[in-house]
């Protein structure tokens, strides 16, 4: 029977390679159709392609204009606001002249990929040659939108980075026989996040092309951040997007196999179709806000910064095939350098606390010396994440974390008031161009008003496929909920990092990574006060030593707990080290170690706010039998 399973399993798996590849005379056959049929309408014949007035990109061209190779100049502008963050990247898609350039690993068919698609389809039809590079597994999971796509604009190109059986959706057969036969490859993801605008201007960071990173989720969002460098970095950025499109992983539309079958089957497509858009009176609000220069000037130029020194770095493709080659983790490399040289403090945000062996050779080495630096951790609760898996090798190690390495963690609440603050910002509706009238009315502190919108299910996107939702534990409180999704860092008060680096093993070892390093004290001020505002306790409980409540059975059940957490397999004890603390009424906020915590810190269960569900049973089982995985979660 055993024998017979296996030979149905490898006849499946023969049968998906031979015919993971095109024929050279099928893609030809594709190009000369996309040729013959793409839509060539142009909406500009200036030089400068009708690009609009932007005091974004003139600030990065003035900067580059003044930079020296000694002395470079730099305007960097720190992208915490979901709002802000949306509008500069429409901002300077419509001023853009010559390029944009886009990588990503989420493109979904929600209202903010929708969006993002029309304004860079914009863009190609008035001349700015546009290119988009996505991560197969997770963009654009509709084939049909893809054949459209292929023909919108000679201007507009696309590539798909590593389809392990070259198609542009995955569906669940094709997930498993990546998994049994090339896990390796179908393990190589890019997880590099950028949007360069004429070579001058880039935004990094981790918001990727989905509703849920920008606040436009009514049931789940996330706390993401970005960083808008302009400046000579933008060449840096440039010669890392080049690298990765030059590369055979990145793959045209035209040599997908289902792309390529519905181009060949469809000689003469109709135009690409208006947006469908749930809330346009939103998407209009973002349009507006991008082309008012008063709004521009207070939210995005008023709190950006001229210095000097900025680098913009990328693990090289050659990371995923070759882990061990130095020069090809150039990124990660210099991170863990950067953590390593830290005297006096660490500050970390990470949606995703799962170590990396480098990661804890370097922490465990920083709290044995002498006068250790403080290490400050900002990142997900269960309550919060939608990675229920990696949250359970997490807390798996949280006394090593404590102990070991001198961390103070602060896991985020799932109705964090920064949060809720933001979203309410990014869903300000004008009533008078709202048709909906079943939507309620809420007021924020200062008095004006904002449209709640109900909750959205799964709903059809542009061409009629499904947008992909992780979907967390489910809550004992009702509300809105939130996630951490930022990765930041900051050494010493003197410099800080924002990129898409979770300071995890697949970070470590499988996806590629990008960010920007600014070397200015007020740049990485500023960044740690958002960092520290996330660990206030209205948005975070804070993890500490458990408290006996029976002296001998509770000193017991840590020998126990200790004992069974050191096992890789069968770490079935419930009661551990750790737990999570909320604040009192009355009471200051503190560390740990304070003699005054038991008294102003109550313990609110290893879980708080997670109702029973088979998510928390899960993250038991996978805290019991799953750490052997860590570094592919």
């Amino acid at each position: 029977m055993q024998l017979r399973c296996g030979l149905v399993v490898t006849l499946l798996l023969a049968a998906l390679l031979q015919g993971c590849t095109l024929t050279h005379a099928q893609i030809k056959r594709a190009d000369a159709i996309v040729a013959a049929s793409i839509d060539r309408q142009a909406s500009c014949d200036q030089d400068d392609h009708c690009a609009t007035p932007s005091p974004l990109l003139d600030a990065a061209d003035q900067a580059i204009a003044h930079s020296t190779p000694a002395q470079p100049e730099h305007v960097v502008t720190l992208l915490d606001d979901s709002e802000a963050a949306l509008v500069a990247r429409i901002n300077l898609i419509r001023a853009a002249r010559q390029s944009i350039d886009v990588q990503t690993y989420i493109w979904d068919e929600d209202d903010t990929g929708q969006l993002m698609l029309n304004e860079l389809i914009a863009a190609a039809r008035r001349g700015v040659t546009v290119r988009i590079l996505a991560d197969q597994l997770f963009s654009f999971e509709d084939p049909n939108l893809l054949e459209r796509l292929a023909r919108v604009s000679p201007n507009l190109h696309v590539r798909l980075y590593n389809p392990t059986f070259q198609n542009s959706r995955t569906p669940p057969l094709e997930f498993a026989a990546g998994v049994l036969c090339c896990f390796l490859k179908f393990n190589q993801r890019m997880h590099n996040k950028l949007l360069l605008v004429d070579n001058s201007i880039g935004i990094t960071g981790g918001r990727n092309y989905q509703d849920r990173y920008f606040n436009w989720d009514n049931d789940f969002n996330y706390v993401d951040r970005d960083i808008m460098v302009g400046g000579p970095a933008a060449h840096q950025m440039a010669a890392s997007f080049n690298l990765f499109w030059n590369l055979k992983r990145a793959v045209p539309l035209t040599h997908l196999r289902d792309v390529n079958r519905l181009i060949q089957r469809d000689p003469n497509p109709p135009p690409w179709p208006a947006p469908q858009y749930a809330y346009p009176a939103r998407v209009e609000d973002a349009i507006s806000e991008a082309q008012d220069l008063d709004w521009l000037t207070q939210h995005l130029i008023n709190t950006s910064l001229i210095t000097g020194k900025v680098e913009y770095f990328s693990d090289r493709p050659a990371k995923t095939t070759q882990p061990d080659k130095r020069d090809a983790l150039q990124y990660t490399s210099y991170l863990m350098h950067l953590i390593s040289g830290a005297h006096h403090e660490v500050v970390l945000q990470t949606p995703y606390l799962v170590m990396s062996r480098r990661a804890q050779k370097i922490f465990k080495k920083l709290h044995q010396e002498a006068s250790p630096p403080q290490i400050t951790v900002s990142t997900n609760s269960l309550a919060s994440t939608d990675a229920f898996a990696v949250y359970a090798v997490s807390y798996k190690h949280r006394k090593n974390y404590l102990t070991q390495y001198g961390f103070d963690i602060y896991e985020m609440k799932p109705h964090a008031q920064l949060a809720d603050d933001a979203y309410l910002q990014a869903n300000v509706i004008d009533e008078a161009e709202d048709d909906d009238e079943q939507a309620p009315v809420t007021s924020s502190a200062s008095g004006a008003k904002h449209k709640r919108f109900p909750g959205n299910e799964r709903r059809p996107g542009l061409f009629g496929s499904h947008g992909k939702r992780n979907r967390p534990a489910p809550l004992i409180s009702a509300g809105r909920r939130f996630g951490l999704h930022a990765k930041s860092l900051v050494v010493d008060d003197s410099f800080a990092m924002v990129g898409s680096h979770n300071f995890d093993p697949r970070s470590d070892h499988y996806n590629t990574e990008a960010g920007v390093i600014v070397y200015d004290q007020r740049f990485a001020s500023e960044l740690r006060a958002s960092i520290l505002q996330a660990i206030a306790p209205q948005n975070a409980w804070i993890i500490a030593p458990r408290k006996p409540t029976i002296p001998v059975l509770g000193q017991i059940s840590q020998v126990i707990g200790d004992i069974s957490a050191k096992l890789p397999f069968f770490d079935i004890w419930p009661f551990r080290y750790a737990t999570s603390y909320q604040l009192k009424p009355n009471c200051a906020p503190m560390k740990p170690d304070n003699p005054d915590f038991s008294r102003c810190y109550e313990a609110v269960g290893d879980f708080p706010d997670v109702d029973i569900s088979s998510k928390l049973l899960y993250t038991r089982l996978i805290t019991a039998f799953g750490a052997g995985v860590k570094g592919v979660l």
